[in-house]
This record gives structure tokens, sequence and C-alpha cells, in this order.
């Protein structure tokens, strides 16, 4: 696919770095991985930097659906997908590492605990940048219609901890390729 043309602007990949995410760092990370994968312009912005709205104190967190909520008011054509670097919860789950609407537009997926500081451990920025490709692919997947794949390599694998997306690749499977590729034709 990387040697096709980006497509149409309705397939645009919008990333908002929110709250103290580094829009260049990001940039670098991910742009050139996902215009080849998705064949679809990546544009990079930086979005509202409070995001105490999402702030629940009784959980020391930030509800990841109030921050989805807040991203509708961001009405451009394509995908949008905002990197936060707080600790983020859906309703019962005690974390998540993103979240997306299903064949839908708007994703979010924070950095936190991709990071080897929040375990305790020395940074290794390599592993970082690995850990945000698979997520950034992984709920941007879901906005292309992706469901979890069964495949544990496969970047559409559901990750229920962070050594689940250490071991899966930051691709997708033949199969799951297809279906991306498919519905990016069809759309």
């Amino acid at each position: 696919m990387s040697s096709q043309k980006l497509l149409h602007k309705k397939n645009t990949i919008i990333i908002y770095c929110l709250g103290k995410v580094s829009h260049s760092f990001m940039e670098q990370t991910l742009n050139r991985k996902l215009e080849s994968v998705f064949l679809s312009p990546c544009h990079f912005k930086k979005g509202f930097e409070k995001l105490d709205f999402a702030y629940i104190p009784s959980r020391k967190q930030y509800a990841a659906p109030l921050i989805l909520r807040k991203l509708r008011e961001f009405k451009e054509w394509g995908k949008i997908l905002a990197i936060v670097d707080v600790d983020i919860f859906a309703p019962q789950l005690n974390f998540i590492f993103g979240e997306a609407e299903l064949n839908g537009k708007y994703a979010i997926i924070s950095t936190a605990r991709l990071k080897q500081k929040f375990y305790g451990l020395p940074p290794d920025e390599k592993l970082f940048k690995e850990r945000i490709q698979k997520k950034v692919m992984h709920e941007l997947g879901h906005t292309f219609g992706l469901l979890h794949c069964s495949s544990p390599e496969c970047v559409m694998h559901f990750s229920n901890s962070l050594k689940d997306t250490d071991l899966k690749q930051a691709e997708f499977c033949k199969c799951c390729q297809k279906k991306l590729e498919k519905f990016i034709k069809e759309h």
C-alpha cells in the first residue's frame, strides 16, 4: 500500500497533542509511518492544554470518554486522534492505553503508561516510540473499521497489559491489512 498515492481528505488523520505532549516529538515519531500505512495525509496540531474537565479526583485519573466528547468540538474532515500524557480510564476498567469509535472519527491514546518511568524503570526512548506507534495504529485501526484480532503479533490484538503491547508488532496481520485496504478503497 505504501507506494500508492494519498487518498481523499476525508481519510485525513489529524493528531491533536493535548496537555504537555510534544507536537514535534509526535510528528517525528508517527508521520511517515501513519501516512504509509493508512494512505492518508497526517496533520499534527496542538490542542487544548488543560485537561482538568476530565480529571476524576477519586480515581486520580482522567476519564477518556470526557476527553473524546470534548474532541467532538473539532470538526475537521477525517479521523481525529488525541494524544495525552495523563493516565486515562474508561468505565468498568482500571485504566486504558487508548479508546476509539469503531468505524468512527475520534480516538485517544495516553502515553502515561507507555513510559518506563511510570513503572519506576529507566527511560528507553526507542521502546517508548515503538509503543506509541503501536497504540496509535491500533486505535486508528478501530476508526477504520478494524476489530480486535486473535493474532498476538498483529497490532490489532487487544492489549490487556504493557507486556501484550510489547509482544505485538507495529504492523497489521495479513487479514487485518486486507480489511484495512478494503475499507480505504470503499471510503
